[in-house]
């Protein structure tokens, strides 16, 4: 599957800042009310971690959405790496907006940006392999889009998206659909086209999946030997993704067998957001 593209996010991030201002500001910022309304001021956002910095977009559609007298000003962009009391953005505005904004637009920088760390510190260690890392539909609900995103930002790379994008035919399914080339044979009738991925839980499975056509195989908590095994059987037939029990002391073993993805749902689950600040000055 592509990854998402900044581009075609356009109206996901205006519809997500829309969100979080109306969570928060609400009918209004009743503590912002204490500075007078023509007082200027400046402000500058510092990172108190190393990281990967993600949703710069998401904060720039903050400021647009609330005041489009606020200037920002990137000192970084998507993708790149920052060390911790690094600026990352400058603001210059009315006081109010700037400190009305701030909760929002860091809320979505921190989240986003720790995605992408993480996203980058398991890419590194597989970075002299073949395999790319996928993420999976284990994210925040309503941010899934901005957090597979991220993912992208980190190095790593986008799984189906929804439900409806691709077929990923679990053992209740294919319990419930009379077996594996049952369910395969199903989905091509049902959506010509569309990618069809099977999981399995043994060579066996494996063997069936191939001969039924699969595009994708899921080789669900195999053992390293098993998925060696599972390399030589399928012989490029299909792509094969390893997925379960995945964790960094696990990784680079499974990237070294030869399987295309490993599927990772802790990158977009446990996620750890970065420790921003933003510093105000009149």
């Amino acid at each position: 599957m592509p990854n998402l593209r900044l581009a075609d996010l356009t109206a996901e991030i205006e519809a997500n800042v829309r969100r979080a201002l109306l969570e928060d500001v609400g009918s209004g910022d009743i503590t912002a009310q204490l500075i007078p309304a023509e007082r200027l001021a400046k402000a500058t956002i510092i990172t108190r971690d190393d990281c990967v910095i993600s949703g710069t977009a998401w904060v720039d559609a903050v400021f647009r959405q609330l005041d489009p007298r606020v200037a920002v000003h990137w000192q970084v962009k998507d993708g790149d790496r920052a060390t911790a009391n690094q600026a990352l953005f400058h603001l210059k505005g009315p006081a109010r907006s700037l400190l009305t904004g701030e909760r929002s637009a860091l809320n979505f920088l921190q989240l986003l940006s720790g995605v992408a760390t993480h996203a980058r510190h398991l890419a590194d260690l597989v970075t002299d392999t073949q395999v790319k890392l996928l993420d999976t539909r284990k994210t925040l609900p309503g941010l899934r889009l901005a957090q597979k995103y991220a993912v992208t930002c980190g190095g790593c790379h986008n799984h189906r998206i929804g439900l409806y994008d691709a077929f990923l035919i679990k053992e209740n399914h294919i319990a419930a659909s009379g077996g594996i080339a049952e369910a395969i044979a199903a989905a091509r009738r049902i959506a010509p086209g569309k990618p069809v991925e099977i999981e399995v839980e043994s060579l066996d499975e494996l063997q069936q999946a191939l001969e039924a056509g699969a595009d994708i195989v899921m080789l669900d908590e195999l053992n390293l030997d098993e998925m060696r095994e599972a390399v030589r059987l399928n012989a490029g037939k299909a792509k094969l993704e390893a997925s379960g029990g995945i964790s960094e002391s696990t990784l680079r073993a499974i990237a070294e067998t030869g399987v295309d993805y490993i599927s990772i749902g802790a990158m977009t689950k446990d996620v750890k957001a970065v420790d921003l600040s933003m510093r105000l000055s009149l």
